[in-house]
């Protein structure tokens, strides 16, 4: 039987309840700064990727200059 069947994405049904069970259990005042804290970590994230791949690409450029 295939695993990955199991943990599929959850359907519209699913998704209302899961959204309904947040307001409940954090209330509406509380989401936007959920969301918000979230959306800074992701932002933290990201800049931080593009900072290594930028370290990458720039020893990748000075070696090939060493060669």
């Amino acid at each position: 039987m295939n695993t990955l069947l199991l943990f599929g994405m959850p359907s519209g049904g699913e998704l209302l309840v899961i959204g309904i069970f947040i307001i409940i259990f954090f209330g509406a005042k509380k989401i936007p700064e959920i969301a918000r804290g979230l959306g800074k970590g992701i932002r933290e994230f990201k800049d931080a990727a593009r900072e290594v791949k930028k370290e990458i690409d720039a020893g990748v450029k000075t070696s090939d200059k060493a060669e």
